[in-house]
């Protein structure tokens, strides 16, 4: 690891100050670092200055009910999203997909919003003998090389095809929650679909956060008459990222399903909204039928690449059984 200054905040404005000095990405904020230490280890990143922000009150760890919904602290942990009464009511996908995401070591460290911001696992951005193309070279080595966890939607929107290894990330999309986030430029609130993009030559991020910016809080919308959940295959039994996760919110009034959302972890380089499963749905009962119809039109898109094509049966498995879990059939 290289040397680096460090320095400690108070308040939101010391962090936004502090950040905007060096450009750039030399100043990186620090909470629970579970990826970013690795990644400074690894001399993925080699900030010149790293500063402490777990005391600023404005980004506090807690989960509150308003009367439109539920904000999340930046701060809040993995475990305290994992056993909140709040949220395994009102957004059991959340609380499901935090369980699932790391060790209980990981999760009283890892905060939301860096879980929102973290890199990908792709063998070839994480090994320090390849200049891949997310790292500033100029070659995905993963498109014709060893993709057996990578994209299979949407490889032509970018050069990188490693995938987004969030799990909370795709059941916060999936419950059309937004980020505040705030810099030298002032605030400003985006849904969260809106907030992840696929890199590009000009910002090779899975994320448009501006190096001077810094995620505030989640808001979660009401969920009234919903339910949820996240399902997830790995290549080992628990802690694990995702090979193929689902998250699947759906509201059913008078017994027609009224809306669905049914978002992809580990499929592609930011959560994936599979919109034409949720137009084969809506104004079923959630029968057989229509759940058979919205795994085909979820799939329907998808380009696997040379060696993993396995994700595909993973991917319908896996959101058959959501859908079925959420609309009460079978």
């Amino acid at each position: 690891m290289r040397s680096f200054d460090y320095t400690s905040a108070t308040t939101l404005d010391d962090v936004i100050s502090t950040l905007g000095q060096t450009g750039n990405g030399l100043t990186r904020p620090l909470a629970g670092g579970t990826d970013l230490l690795t990644l400074m280890k690894a001399d993925i990143v080699q900030p010149a200055r790293l500063i402490d922000i777990k005391r600023v009150p404005e980004l506090a760890s807690g989960i509150a009910a308003s009367g439109d919904g539920i904000t999340l602290g930046a701060l809040t942990t993995l475990t305290e999203i994992e056993t909140s009464a709040l949220l395994q009511e009102r957004a059991p996908v959340l609380t499901q997909a935090a369980a699932l995401a790391a060790t209980p070591q990981l999760r009283n460290m890892a905060t939301i919003a860096g879980n929102l911001l973290q890199r990908p696992r792709c063998w070839y951005y994480r090994d320090e003998h390849f200049q891949c193309w997310l790292k500033g070279g100029d070659t995905c080595h993963a498109r014709d090389g060893e993709n057996q966890q990578h994209a299979i939607y949407r490889a032509d929107v970018s050069p990188c095809v490693a995938v987004h290894p969030s799990d909370l990330a795709s059941a916060l999309v999936a419950l059309d929650a937004e980020v505040r986030v705030r810099g030298q430029g002032g605030e400003r609130t985006l849904p969260l679909t809106e907030f992840f993009a696929p890199p590009t030559d000009d910002r090779r991020m899975e994320n448009v956060l501006g190096d001077d910016e810094i995620v505030v809080s989640i808001r979660i919308p009401d969920a009234d008459n919903t339910r949820s959940t996240y399902l997830k295959a790995m290549d080992r039994k628990t802690w694990a990222f995702a090979l193929v996760g689902v998250a699947a919110v759906v509201r059913q009034a008078g017994g027609q399903i009224e809306d669905a959302r049914i978002v992809l972890s580990g499929v592609a380089p930011t959560p994936w909204r599979v919109r034409a499963a949720k137009q084969a749905l809506i104004g079923s009962t959630g029968d057989a039928s229509a759940i058979d119809r919205a795994v085909e039109a979820a799939v329907a898109e998808a380009q696997p690449l040379e060696h993993n094509g396995y994700k595909l049966a993973l991917a319908k498995s896996l959101i058959g059984n959501a859908l079925r879990a959420v609309t009460g059939d079978g």
